[in-house]
């Protein structure tokens, strides 16, 4: 068997990995059952962050594996989404998590950055020498951010910008060393991203409390009070709002291989249960209507998974378009959620405790599904698409 996802990988989308990059990705499911599963279900009932996971993921050099450098090999689109698929097949919080830094931070910097700013900071956010988030979404503005957004950013007369504002859901926050904040400059009304150390003067934290999905994750509501930024940290090449849809762009084919991964993740917790679970003298496994249902979700998973990975192929190809990325999120995360559903429903009463892991992707799933462009913002971008007519207000 050549996947590494099995027995989730039906139709072997995997076998387009390489020997080498299979290796990595088998260290990486190694690494996720002995050193960072066993530590979730106690870690989401408390909403708190196992600290003990952070050393053996970064130890694991993901963005730039040992083994494909013995190999020779360049790093490929497709293994970072399976990556992220494995990463999300053990948890969503731990693969949030991840790609606050390798995912939204990084690609804030390589999409953003002057060639220089490239060159100088990304082998720092690689090893973890610097660590950073993607502070988009505000407490008054998601959908409507483009249009909406309302941190602001003044240039002084010395060259450096103040900015003001508030920014919400900000995952990572609080361990980040820089917070990649995206304001609006007050002289042209573009947006603009800037590098605010996270711990300068005026910058205010404030953990989001009372959370029923992600609950691991440590999501920050964060304040701008005239927070001093010198030009040097201004991400030189994002100058408008169509430069953050090249990064959001970009983002969703990482969010769809994680809603991809997810329903592995709970498709299989399922499949455990059921063929332990006995009722009326024999395994739940061999109910017709198990059975049907774990059919369902097992065609919800295959078909998210040929189209993160055709969506992928397409964008290592150079095509790269708003309304693939968005059509591939919209889908996988309505099928996450039905998939979830289902895992839940199999399981029964077992499946609402964290006993089956089955109710940790059910509550998890939640947030994948509204974040990186809910399902009505993805479907208005397909939609404007294929009819050449804007639907936004």
């Amino acid at each position: 068997m050549t996947g590494t996802v099995t027995p989730s990988d039906l139709y072997g989308f995997a076998e387009r990995l390489t020997a080498a990059e299979r290796s990595v990705l088998a260290e990486l499911v190694t690494v996720l059952d002995e050193q960072v599963k066993p530590h979730l279900n106690e870690h989401w009932d408390a909403a708190t962050f196992p600290d003990e996971i952070r050393q053996p993921l970064r130890d694991l050099q993901l963005m730039d594996p040992p083994a494909l450098k013995a190999a020779g090999e360049p790093i490929r689109d497709i293994l970072t989404g399976f990556r992220n698929f494995e990463l999300a097949r053990t948890d969503l919080n731990v693969c949030t998590y991840f790609n606050a830094q390798a995912g939204l931070f990084r690609t804030a910097v390589r999409l953003g950055g002057s060639a220089e700013q490239v060159a100088q900071l990304d082998p720092k956010i690689v090893d973890y020498s610097l660590t950073g988030v993607f502070a988009l979404t505000e407490p008054d503005h998601g959908s409507d951010v483009a249009g909406g957004l309302a941190t602001s950013a003044r240039r002084q007369q010395d060259g450096s910008w103040r900015i003001n504002g508030a920014k919400r859901w900000i995952g990572g926050a609080f361990e980040s060393d820089v917070l990649a904040t995206f304001a609006r400059d007050e002289a042209d009304g573009e947006v603009k991203c800037f590098l605010v150390p996270r711990e300068a003067e005026g910058v205010t934290l404030e953990l989001i409390r009372n959370k029923a999905s992600l609950r691991i994750m440590q999501n920050a509501h964060i304040t701008y009070t005239d927070v001093r930024v010198e030009e040097a940290d201004r991400l030189q090449g994002i100058n408008s709002f169509k430069d953050v849809s090249r990064c959001l762009r970009s983002m969703r084919s990482d969010v769809a291989w994680m809603a991809t991964g997810a329903q592995a993740g709970a498709f299989e917790a399922a499949l455990r249960y059921v063929r332990s679970r006995e009722q009326f003298g024999r395994p739940i496994a061999g109910f017709q209507l198990i059975q049907e249902k774990l059919a369902t979700m097992l065609a919800n998973l295959t078909a998210s998974l040929g189209m993160v990975v055709q969506l992928t192929e397409q964008q290592a190809a150079g095509t790269y378009k708003d309304e693939n990325s968005a059509l591939a999120k919209m889908f996988t995360a309505l099928r996450l959620r039905e998939t979830v559903a289902l895992a839940r429903e199999v399981c029964g009463g077992n499946g609402i405790t964290l006993d089956t892991d089955v109710a940790r992707f059910h509550a998890d799933a939640e947030a994948v599904y509204s974040y990186e462009g809910t399902h009505e913002i993805n479907a208005l971008i397909v939609g404007r698409a294929v009819t050449g007519v804007g639907a936004f207000v």
